[in-house]
């Protein structure tokens, strides 16, 4: 079947929210993530399986399709979807005990993005309440690490992160970073060129 990446406008002036990510490559990974389908029809000329010996696909099939073909095939009313295992009971509990030690990295790396595309296609609002509690939880977390690592190398902890908690703890650690070397180099202040300037006799 054709890449949804594929078969969208070539126009480069084409703004549409379906190809505003086009060529961002965290878009890009996050739309190979996979997501459990079930096959309402057969489909031919179609190989999910490389080990199968044929390429075609059973009515009731169920497996995993990457996002961007799992969500055209839905689309087309071809399959249903069903939660993909990062956003399950199991992991909302492991959340709900403590937050910040759950690795969401290894279950998905754009957990929360991932969560955020997935989630109005399954029809799950759920989805959307646990993305928000999770990140207010594992937030301060963040931030400490990021104001105690700032000067020393990063601490196994931060394994667990995902891309958008990663990019947010590097944005801080850089911040205290150059906020302590603004209070130990230099003054703090500088004269405006202009408090220099001479104010010329009106008469």
């Amino acid at each position: 079947m054709e890449n949804s990446r594929e078969t969208g406008s070539t126009n480069d002036g084409d703004a549409s929210p379906r190809n505003a990510n086009y060529y961002d490559i965290d878009d890009i990974l996050v739309e190979g993530e996979l997501v459990p389908v079930v096959f309402y029809k057969s489909a031919n000329g179609v190989k999910v399986d490389p080990s199968a010996e044929k390429d075609s696909v059973e009515e009731g099939a169920k497996v995993e399709l990457p996002f961007w073909l799992a969500q055209e095939l839905y689309l087309r009313q071809a399959v249903s979807l069903s939660i993909p295992t990062c956003f399950n009971q199991n992991t909302r509990r492991e959340i709900q005990a403590d937050a910040a030690c759950v690795d969401l990295k290894s279950r998905c790396p754009y957990f929360y993005e991932f969560g955020c595309k997935i989630a109005p296609l399954v029809g799950d609002r759920t989805i959307g309440k646990m993305l928000l509690s999770t990140f207010q939880m594992r937030y301060k977390e963040i931030l400490t690490k990021a104001h105690t690592t700032a000067y020393a190398p990063a601490s196994k902890s931060l394994a667990v992160l995902t891309k958008e908690e990663t990019s947010l703890h590097e944005a801080a650690r850089s911040s205290m970073a150059a906020f302590k070397k603004w209070r130990i180099g230099g003054p703090r202040f500088q004269r405006a060129s202009v408090l220099g300037r001479k104010r010329k006799s009106t008469e």
